[in-house]
């Protein structure tokens, strides 16, 4: 059986530990690219070098996912490039822009980044990006190692570009591909609402909503977004 090209787009401050499970899991089914999203400061380049990447994995056309700043560009990657996602996966995204206060929060992390103060940052993120039940432990521990990974600089040209993303809520009705929207029970950061409002808005999109996690279900519950991915890659 042929397997599907899919192009996996992490979050802020994740690399390809994100999605490790799921690899795995889909192995299978799916010949996964996890695209770098470390580079760029603005979703369009960011959109462009990961379909550069499907490009050198010979994938005309592939099944898209992504998870909060991945789904940011994988709105990006439809206005690109709609006719080559066969199908659209959004977790813990929002095609909402930033409010004026999470501009004002976003710019504060930027300016202790710039300051020195990185080490401090994903600690403070922690309790917004997992569940109660994850905030201390292994997984708490992986999350830290990971924005580490990542790096300072990386950090800044990720936020500079989720800073710029436009609205994409106008461009909702135009998504004409099978889609899944899937958001943690208890993410503060894309909450549920907005998952609701992206699925209302895309014709025949699928909601999950996860128990047991935030912000990071891919990591906190990966058996269970596993399943999510397989029955959507079906």
């Amino acid at each position: 059986m042929s397997r599907t090209p899919l192009l996996l787009l992490p979050g802020l401050l994740c690399d390809a530990r994100l999605w490790r499970d799921q690899i795995a899991g889909l192995e299978d089914v799916a010949a996964p690219v996890v695209a770098d999203l470390t580079l760029d400061e603005d979703l369009g380049a960011m959109a462009s070098r990961a379909l550069a990447a499907m490009d050198a994995a010979g994938a005309v056309r592939f099944a898209l996912a992504g998870l909060s700043m991945g789904g940011y560009a994988a709105f990006e990657v439809m206005r690109q490039a709609p006719g080559r996602v066969e199908r659209l996966a959004l977790l813990d995204t929002s095609a909402r822009p930033d409010t004026p206060e999470q501009a004002r929060q976003r710019r504060g992390l930027m300016s202790m980044t710039r300051s020195g103060q990185f080490r401090g940052v994903t600690p403070r993120l922690i309790p917004r990006l997992l569940h109660e039940a994850n905030q201390e432990g292994p997984l708490a521990e992986e999350v830290i190692a990971m924005a580490g990974r990542v790096g300072k600089e990386a950090f800044l040209r990720q936020q500079e570009a989720i800073l710029g993303r436009p609205d994409s809520r106008p461009g909702l009705a135009a998504i004409a591909v099978p889609t899944l929207v899937a958001v943690g029970e208890a993410d503060v950061l894309t909450p549920p609402e907005l998952a609701r409002e992206m699925a209302g808005g895309i014709p025949g999109a699928r909601l999950e909503v996860i128990p047991g996690c935030a912000h990071l279900p891919p990591m906190e519950r990966p058996g269970e977004v596993t399943a999510l991915l397989r029955g959507w890659l079906d």
